[in-house]
């Protein structure tokens, strides 16, 4: 297997020891199953004060993203991640392990960390809406999905499939272009990354043993993952403070801008990851069984895809009159959870789910939307 890139000159724990380790404080899917419409209460009250159905709509949707999340990470996790009682289930698979390790030392850790965060996200968000005597989040009824049948795997049912996916890469020209934010330019596309992802449907983990060698592929497999990861993570970057636009409750507020920054740490941690995948010796890679090509963007020397230049390119903001600002983009909060329903879909991350539990998923993201902000 190839060894790191040198261009490094620090160790990785140093430069993103930020992600921090969380402790588990419930199942990720926890909670009352939610009636067909949040439209049903008008406030909703306890004895811990009042939450508005605007409030409770955003943070029904914040956790049900959450519980997805905490699904397929926990899937990453059984694959290529520690195994503990803080992120239980599965027993890993070690040539996976391997081929992602192989890109980072920390790829492991990360993964566990990051899981063990989206499962408290998840489970704090539906007990601070039962501590208002809201309505809960539960998708239990459509954990019906195969998962995979790889050495390692726990074999339960999931929620999410990380196995037929098409990667978006665009948002990694998007943070590096200093002339254009989708806010203002909505109808500029920015260039994919890694083109091929975008362009057929792939695997992040091993669906059976038969998926661990030639080894190529089983890089390029872990490749996948390494891009499927930011690419998600990003999502929540720009989804929590787009929400919190439309939060009345300054507590809301409060839990909205805080664990949004989490989510974007994680997406600047795999973000770096991402960079030494289209880098040597790590690309040009393709993989033997089905032609999808990770390039060497080293190779390019333009700035729109520079690997190295990992930070938020300062671009226009608010007004193109202004200064330019590096900024989480994008933040335009009108339809922003209908655009994250459709982001995953198109994923493929919700491949083989049913009719339901789509318009469930409609209808949490439709009440998200028509959250009005009811203080100046």
């Amino acid at each position: 297997m190839p060894e790191k890139r040198k261009t490094k000159t620090m160790g990785t724990s140093d430069r993103r020891s930020f992600l921090k380790k969380t402790v588990t404080v419930g199942a990720a899917g926890a909670g009352i199953a939610l009636l067909p419409s949040s439209h049903l209460f008008a406030q909703l009250q306890s004895n811990g004060g009042t939450l508005s159905q605007g409030d409770a709509a955003l943070l029904r949707f914040a956790a049900a993203a959450e519980i997805l999340e905490a699904d397929f990470w926990r899937q990453y996790n059984e694959l290529g991640g520690i195994q503990d009682n803080e992120v239980p289930g599965g027993s890993g698979n070690p040539q996976y392990t391997q081929v992602l390790s192989n890109l980072d030392e920390d790829f492991p850790q990360y993964i566990h960390d990051n899981t063990a965060d989206e499962i408290t996200h998840a489970s704090f968000l539906n007990a601070y809406l039962k501590s208002k005597g809201a309505q809960t989040v539960s998708l239990e009824k459509y954990r019906t999905l195969p998962g995979s049948k790889a050495s390692g795997s726990s074999g339960a049912l999931r929620l999410t499939n990380l196995m037929q996916l098409t990667v978006d890469t665009s948002w990694y020209t998007r943070y590096r272009d200093d002339n254009h934010n989708p806010d203002l330019d909505p109808n500029f596309r920015f260039p994919f990354a890694v083109p091929d992802l975008a362009s057929g449907q792939f695997t992040a983990i091993p669906r059976t043993d038969d998926d661990l060698n030639p080894s190529d592929h089983l890089q390029a497999i872990g490749q996948t993952a390494a891009f499927h990861m930011p690419t998600i993570e990003q999502g929540g970057n720009s989804l929590y403070p787009s929400m919190a636009q439309r939060a009345s409750s300054v507590e809301v507020l409060r839990i909205l801008i805080s664990i949004g920054p989490a989510e974007t740490m994680h997406f600047q941690t795999w973000s770096d990851i991402a960079a030494d995948v289209v880098s040597p010796p790590f690309a040009p890679l393709t993989d033997p069984t089905n032609g999808l090509t990770f390039p060497d963007l080293d190779d390019l020397e333009k700035k729109s895809v520079q690997p190295n230049r990992i930070m938020p390119q300062p671009c226009p903001f608010i007004s193109r009159s202004l200064p330019r600002c590096s900024i989480i983009r994008p933040t335009l909060t009108d339809g922003i959870s209908m655009n994250v329903v459709t982001f995953l879909t198109k994923m493929g991350l919700f491949i083989g789910q049913s009719k339901e539990f789509f318009a469930f998923l409609t209808d949490l993201a439709k009440d998200a939307d028509s959250a009005q902000r009811e203080c100046s």
